[in-house]
């Protein structure tokens, strides 16, 4: 990735550790990086494979006081940050500098809704997964495991894409509008005044 200000990422259709990996070494290069929809993530495997796994680590506590750790948390996006915050020597100065530049997200939110998102290639499940091999989506473990937001995620997910189709349908009718424009006057009498003046 070349440097800038911030990196927004849309997660949808990647696979957990491999976007988690690219995201490490950003975040350590110095940038800023912004992860969204995490409950769409992929993760290699069967569901029930899975889903097994992470009952085993909510079995994993204090034996004497549980608030003492380690802290399972339920949501996609916390799970996400966790599985980077793996990846990164969060307690050294260097790696706690690297994890304030991470934010991550359950679907968009409205302030980064209109920015540019971009994907990994190198991360995609269809790139790297052999065709007909197993996988299962994030968010469906938390679900299952304890996250009680899904709906609540869908529901605003629904809204936004509403909101999208119908920026784009006016932007479809004024992009036609500029077109006919341009042409109307390519033709016009005007044409040779405007083509002297280099227009």
């Amino acid at each position: 990735m070349t440097f800038e200000k911030e990196v927004v990422i849309d997660c949808k259709n990647h696979l957990l550790g491999r976007l988690a990996s690219i995201i490490a070494k950003e975040l350590l290069s110095g940038q800023k990086v912004v992860c969204v929809r995490c409950e769409e993530i992929n993760i290699s495997g069967s569901f029930y494979r899975n889903k097994l796994k992470f009952l085993d680590k909510l079995r994993k506590r204090t034996n004497t006081n549980p608030a003492h750790g380690p802290y399972h948390f339920r949501a996609p996006s916390r799970i996400f940050h966790r599985v980077i915050r793996g990846m990164i020597p969060h307690k050294t100065y260097r790696g706690k500098c690297a994890m304030e530049r991470l934010k991550c997200f359950e679907g968009v939110p409205e302030h980064i809704a209109s920015k540019k998102r971009m994907v990994v290639p190198d991360a995609f499940r269809i790139t790297r997964l052999k065709p007909g091999r197993r996988f299962c989506v994030l968010g469906r473990i938390s679900d299952e495991i304890g996250w009680k937001r899904k709906a609540d995620v869908a529901q605003l997910e629904a809204a936004r894409k509403e909101k999208g189709k119908v920026y784009w349908e006016t932007k479809k009718a004024l992009l036609a509008k500029q077109k006919k424009a341009q042409a109307d006057t390519a033709d016009g009498p005007y044409a040779a005044v405007l083509a002297q003046h280099g227009y």
